[in-house]
């Protein structure tokens, strides 16, 4: 660090300013200093409390992530310096189906529950490629991989954070699988519990087969897969006494011929004439014989297939309802890996059809797909099958991190009630959807229409093992069944507890799964269910009333709009059930990152970018404050292209702010001068000064709207035209060359500005915004106050127009092929006249900065008025014409 002789004592300027190494610089002394550290000896009323999403520890973060953090960070910065104590920790979410996993595949290895503990166990040095080759391990040596593995992923995700500049408190830092965040998961559960929110019951329910898990609603999503309708006919029933093959089959269409074997009825709209005579009566299914009743439902579509249906247990939630609702018996043979049950069905074997075992074992122990094939074949060779399938392609439900279709199987399941089946529970959720204030607004119509879209409650166990155990117990009656209705309960001082690794109260280890004992929950909860109480997890809730106090309800909910239906409204789900309130006040969402064919980034489709690459200071990176400035730029809600020309722009800014920062400062500028009115004398500055002001009350106006990145551009279009018109046209004044009174005026005009413009320019950039704050300035820009300012009441164009002036003469220059240097002899400039009289008050700024020795000027007969409406500076400047240029020396 140098300094010029013509700066202020306390100034020092670098000799040569540059983006490289600010980074690092001042991650070190923000950490050092504690900046962004919260307060916990405070008022609620002083604090802004922010609740950010753990991103998911398992693998890498993507360019998304630091487009969505930024925006969060942000407002962060904003309120930091409207004098806010701001909250604003970061956790990382490492429990969970995504992160078994990345082990599985990392480490190569695989749980299998019934090996014992290897306190010696090392991973393969290389996975195997193939899943059947991967090494198997007990729970607790794949649980100790998951927290090694999550450990270092975070690690890596807390650098790529700093280098982005986030401004969180990082002595806040959580894991969703530490034992705070697992006995603050478990508290909250059995809260739930208590109050009846909590419920499990056997029922069927989505499973994934590739995971070996439940999944709930909102992780569902349809994929287009390649299929074929099937044409089968099912014949009258002998039980009607019209048993008659040459009568006329019923003819249903299915996609899934594998599940006739668990077909219970069949069922039509009641309004449909074509089917009216045969509800109440029985018909056969083809293969197997068995007899099943025609039914009428609301939900039968008559204009889909044959406008008859098969109902299976189950084939997909439709199947489900219809079960549910007309009181079908249960005939299910898909089981949780997949494939049909081995054993022969009762209802098969004991069918009055005499090869109907014979053709269920040949597709006994099949995967779905397989057995699917083999009926289809089955069915031709009947003749039940009464077309050549036709193929189709349609939405086939899938698990969103799943690699094969769902699949409904029975199961015992943990749920929590979530108005899925209750109405006056869903009209008390969307109740607090409205409490809350949206940014953007329209994105509340997303949250109420999952809400009433809900057909079951939130199902919130797993059957996986790296997790937040389900803690709970049941006793074995003599013959060793579970008492589910009356489960055992730990106390608070238990938790966080693993049933599977400790027993209950008032039982020993040796009674476990023997009758008369205990047996276990074996179940993990749903990440969602812990990811959706992070509100109560950072605030203290159940362990530090005080902070709690302090900083719940929070104030701001961070995220993607595409987690709406999970965790936003998860959250608001828990924070209604277990503390009777929202769980913060506002919630803006982030948009998409798009790749350059419009479609949303993410790791599954391959087409992410890694931000450490544009991070970097040196190119081809663009620096932290570059990537900040394009993901700035976006609004809240609006899906962004990934634009690296908006970085470029960025990091010009960035270098520009440095220049014409040390520029100012080297003239003598200091911090003494910042405000002074009373030495702003020239016309011109008196404007500028207005002029800003205006920008300092819009930009603020924007900032309390949420909406940060009009704020920037009305920051930026400002900063501009200071730099490239209002610094060029006062260098002259700066020096000293038209007396001292001139040059204070230009003097406190550059300090006062340069001061608001670092401050408003503060939480886009905090890395170059800090360094020049650090050459002139004590303490941090992020903790020096945001500037507030009513807008000007006097005219803020002058600028504007002298520039335009400027601009046509330097022009002159460019078309004569001569240098800007080259000295104008005399000149005749036309313009209208309030151009005319803003150069008359800036002559001397605008001669010196033209090299113009002597310039006439003429009223034009075109007014500004009558130029065409366009962009700004344009308008002006087409009203602005130079003639009669003479150069003191001859154009080459």
């Amino acid at each position: 660090m140098t300094t010029s002789d013509s700066t202020h004592d306390s100034v020092r300027l670098p000799d040569k300013p540059a983006l490289e190494g600010l980074r690092d610089k001042w991650d070190a002394a923000w950490g050092e200093s504690g900046v962004y550290a919260f307060d916990p000896d405070t008022t609620r009323e002083d604090v802004y409390s922010i609740d950010t999403p753990p991103p998911t520890a398992s693998g890498s973060l993507h360019v998304g992530h630091v487009f969505s953090y930024t925006q969060t960070d942000v407002i962060a910065r904003y309120q930091r310096m409207l004098g806010k104590n701001v909250f604003y920790p970061l956790g990382w979410d490492d429990n969970g189906l995504p992160t078994e996993r990345r082990v599985q595949n990392y480490y190569g290895v695989t749980c299998d529950p019934t090996l014992p503990y290897d306190a010696d166990f090392e991973p393969p040095a290389k996975a195997p490629r193939s899943a059947r080759d991967y090494v198997k391990v007990s729970r607790q040596n794949f649980i100790e991989l998951c927290l090694t593995l999550s450990a270092e992923d975070e690690a890596v995700f807390e650098h790529l954070f700093r280098s982005v500049g986030l401004s969180v408190d990082w002595k806040y830092t959580y894991r969703t699988i530490e034992d705070t965040a697992r006995a603050v998961s478990q508290r909250a559960f059995l809260a739930d519990l208590a109050t009846g929110n909590a419920y499990s019951q056997d029922a069927p329910t989505m499973w994934d087969v590739t995971f070996g898990t439940a999944v709930a609603q909102a992780e569902l999503e349809d994929r287009e897969k390649d299929g074929a309708y099937h044409k089968v006919a099912f014949y009258p029933s002998a039980a009607d006494g019209t048993a008659d093959t040459a009568k006329d089959p019923v003819v249903i269409v299915t996609s899934r011929p594998e599940l006739i074997p668990a077909v219970v009825a069949l069922v039509a709209h009641p309004d449909d004439e074509r089917y009216q005579p045969l509800f109440g009566r029985t018909v056969v299914s083809p293969l197997f014989g068995v007899e099943v009743e025609v039914r009428s439902h609301q939900l039968a579509k008559a204009d889909k297939g044959t406008g008859i249906a098969m109902v299976c247990t189950f084939g997909d939630l439709t199947d489900v309802t219809w079960w549910r609702e007309l009181n079908l018996p249960t005939r299910a043979v898909v089981t949780r890996d997949g494939r049909l049950q081995r054993e022969t069905p009762e209802w098969i074997a004991e069918s009055a059809k005499a090869d109907a075992a014979e053709a269920y074992q040949r597709i006994a122990g099949t995967t779905t797909f397989t057995a699917r094939k083999e009926i289809a074949q089955l069915l031709a060779e009947s003749g039940d099958l009464l077309e050549a399938p036709e193929a189709i392609t349609h939405p086939v439900p899938f698990y969103e991190k799943g690699d094969k279709p769902l699949e409904v199987v029975a199961s015992r399941q943990w749920y929590i009630r979530n108005g899925g089946r209750s109405a006056e529970l869903r009209d008390d959720l969307i109740a607090r959807g409205r409490e809350l204030e949206w940014y953007p607004s329209y994105m509340r119509s997303r949250y109420e229409n999952w809400v009433d879209g809900l057909n079951g409650d939130w199902l919130v166990s797993r059957q996986r093992h790296f997790g937040v155990a389900i803690p709970l117990w049941y006793r074995l009656d003599a013959d060793g069944t579970p008492d589910y209705d009356a489960p055992i309960v730990p106390d608070g001082a238990q938790l966080p507890v693993d049933p599977l690794a400790s027993a209950p109260n008032g039982f020993s280890e040796d009674q476990r799964d023997v009758a008369g004992g205990f047996t276990a929950d074996p179940d993990v909860l749903d990440t969602w269910a812990t990811s959706s109480l992070t509100p109560q997890l950072v605030s203290g809730w159940s362990r530090d009333e005080e902070l709690f106090a302090n900083v719940f309800p929070m104030d701001l909910r961070p995220q993607g709009h595409d987690i709406i239906r999970t965790w936003l409204f998860s959250t608001v789900v828990r924070a209604n059930s277990i503390n009777d309130s929202v769980p913060w006040r506002r919630t803006a969402l982030s948009g998409w990152i798009l790749d350059p064919d419009r479609k949303k980034m993410s790791k599954s489709k391959g087409n992410v970018v890694v931000p450490s690459d544009i991070l970097a200071e040196q190119k081809p990176g663009f620096g932290p404050d570059a990537v900040r400035y394009w993901a700035a730029s976006a609004k809240f809600g609006a899906d962004t292209a990934y634009d690296t020309q908006q970085m470029q722009i960025g990091r010009r800014l960035s270098m520009k702010l440095l220049n014409a920062s040390k520029f100012a400062l080297a003239q003598g500028v200091h911090a003494d001068l910042i405000g002074r009115e009373d030495l702003i004398t020239h016309e011109l500055d008196r404007s500028v000064s207005a002029a800003l002001r205006t920008v300092v009350a819009d930009a603020g106006r924007h900032m309390e709207a949420y909406d940060n990145a009009q704020a920037l551009r009305i920051v930026e279009s400002f900063f501009w035209d200071f730099t490239d018109d209002y610094v060029e046209l006062v260098k002259d004044r700066s020096y000293g060359a038209q007396g001292e009174e001139a040059q204070l005026s230009a003097h406190a005009t550059l300090a006062t500005s340069l001061d608001t413009l670092l401050r408003l320019f503060a939480p886009f950039l905090p890395f170059v915004t800090e360094e020049v704050w650090s050459w002139w300035r004590e303490g941090s820009i992020h903790r020096a106050p945001w500037p507030t300012a009513e807008p000007a009441q006097v005219p803020t164009d002058m600028l504007g127009k002298v520039a335009s002036a400027l601009s046509k003469l330097r022009q002159t220059k460019t078309e004569a092929k001569v240098s800007q240097k080259t000295r104008i002899t005399s000149a005749v400039l036309h313009a209208p006249t309030d151009v005319l009289t803003a150069v008359a008050a800036a002559r001397g700024d605008l001669l010196a900065a033209s090299r113009v020795d002597d310039l006439d000027v003429r009223t034009s007969s075109v007014t500004a008025a009558e130029v065409p409406a366009g962009a700004e500076g344009a308008d002006v400047e087409a009203s602005v014409t130079v003639s009669d240029v003479v150069f003191a020396e001859s154009p080459a």
